[in-house]
């Protein structure tokens, strides 16, 4: 395999390399028995070690079987009772919102509203199932070759608002896009907060800042929690101020719907482009899907799950649909009966069958 060597076989998956970690666990890169591509998200056991958090994962895990459409990446498998516990999502060839921003720079208005645009359906699909995404940033959107995905959506239940700080300065999760509520510790959330992630998103994704200046977590969550400190809209295009500006409200109802900030974000890249939605998709992949990025499957783990048994079956038939030679056992020249003898042929398919289950 040239040197590259599964780590290990999780819930069927064979696991090849890690693609990155954060507050929840760590996430892989991994391949099914039949070399489907997923990321493998195995959770940190100190998660799971507080009473009722493993049962709050497994009611999650359901409802996200639930969730479907082309903005989110799909969940596969899970197993939220496991030692690790973990779940399998489909996996996305590309950068994070992030990793484009850092390497290229912000975003394009027309660029940058049509993938708010975008989230904003999957969030509706999100929303649709009772789930909320609770942990909105740029390092969960993936963009893909068909555009931005949302990755990570509904895990944010395992982490307590305790759980962000260890001790003063340390940080643990992203609560530079949390929202108002979520610093106060509310019990009660609303979709609200993950319009307040969006915008904070995008806020990043056109100026490449955060909406409060780089601190420390004990800070950064004082500054959130003011409602006279208002977030920094600088280098915001004018034509997206105001609707960020009302998604980032600190009163969680005073934010506007999903459908409403969708429509106004449509509006808005249509107008700065002067193109139809269906360009300024292809405009989206055409410049923020990074082919660079992409894990494949190694061609030694085509078939990762193939066992010597199976391996020495699929010999034989290769070898009775394109025999080298026959055995030496062929009839004499010059006999009576010249057809040739082939019941070496007969033996070699009774053995291969007698491999088989019947059906």
């Amino acid at each position: 395999m040239g040197g590259l060597m599964a780590l290990e076989t999780i819930g069927g998956y064979q696991v090849l390399r890690p693609l990155g970690s954060g507050g929840m666990g760590t996430v892989y890169f991994a391949v099914s028995s039949t070399a489907d591509r997923v990321a493998l998200k195995v959770i940190n056991q100190g998660l799971l070690d507080t009473p009722g958090t493993r049962e709050r994962f497994a009611a999650e895990v359901e409802s996200l079987k639930l969730v479907f459409g082309s903005r989110v990446a799909r969940l596969e498998d899970a197993d939220a009772t496991g030692d690790p516990a973990w779940l399998a999502v489909e996996y996305v060839p590309g950068a994070t919102l992030r990793q484009h921003v850092d390497a290229h720079g912000p975003m394009s208005l027309p660029v940058a509203a049509m993938v708010g645009a975008m989230l904003a359906d999957g969030l509706a699909r999100v929303h649709q199932v009772g789930l909320l995404h609770r942990d909105l940033k740029p390092q969960n959107i993936i963009l893909g070759p068909d555009g931005p995905k949302l990755i990570d959506f509904g895990l944010a239940v395992l982490i307590e608002r305790d759980d962000y700080l260890t001790e003063p300065g340390a940080l643990v999760g992203t609560p530079a896009y949390m929202s108002p509520e979520q610093v106060r510790g509310e019990r009660e959330l609303t979709s609200a907060v993950d319009l307040y992630g969006l915008a904070a998103t995008l806020v990043f994704a056109v100026t490449g800042h955060g909406l409060y200046p780089p601190t420390n977590s004990w800070n950064l969550l004082l500054r959130i929690s003011e409602p006279k400190d208002l977030p920094d809209l600088s280098g915001v295009p004018s034509e997206l101020a105001g609707l960020l500006g009302a998604m980032l409200a600190f009163d969680p109802g005073a934010r506007p719907g999903l459908a409403d900030v969708r429509n106004g974000l449509l509006k808005v890249a249509t107008a700065a482009s002067g193109k139809s939605i269906l360009d300024l998709r292809r405009e989206v992949a055409d410049r923020t899907f990074d082919g660079d990025a992409e894990q494949l499957v190694p061609p030694a783990l085509q078939d990762p799950q193939q066992d010597p048994e199976g391996a020495a079956v699929a010999a034989e038939e290769a070898a009775v649909s394109m025999p080298d030679s026959p055995p030496a056992e062929v009839t004499p020249a010059g006999s009576g009966d010249q057809r040739p003898d082939v019941t070496w042929l007969v033996d070699k398919i009774r053995r291969q069958y007698a491999r088989r289950s019947t059906l």
